[in-house]
């Protein structure tokens, strides 16, 4: 019994995405497709009935430049000293806006970002 307790202790444990990530393996590999509730029960206290979406706070954010602005050439400098691209990749990221600028970012860091492209003139979303 004492396994299956530690066990039990490992799932209350988990993060949201490592939740996620055993239901991906879950279902990909052996066929098992947990229900929602079973998802969010096994996130851990307030994952599942706190709030009335149920959604859990997200924690991972892309960053989406939706414009390059009327000053393109100073959101094409953010965009090289942000991501450390040469000028030619940089330009064609803005070029070619709406683009995810980087993925899976921290709330901060993700806002940070935003917050400085947008001081250069771009329109850029959260998502």
């Amino acid at each position: 019994m004492a396994d299956l307790k530690e066990f039990a202790e490992q799932l209350v444990n988990l993060s949201i995405k490592e939740v996620n990530e055993l239901a991906t393996i879950m279902e990909e590999e052996y066929g098992i497709k947990p229900a929602a509730a079973a998802v969010a029960v096994a996130a851990g206290p307030g994952g599942a009935g706190g709030d009335a979406g149920g959604a859990a706070e997200k924690t991972d954010f892309d960053v989406v430049l939706t414009s390059g602005g009327a000053a393109k050439l100073k959101v094409v400098k953010e965009v090289k000293n942000l991501l450390g691209l040469g000028l030619k990749e940089a330009k064609e990221l803005v070029d070619g806006a709406p683009s995810t600028i980087k993925e899976g970012l921290p709330k901060e860091e993700a806002e940070s970002m935003k917050a400085a492209l947008e001081e250069a003139g771009a329109s850029v979303e959260l998502k």
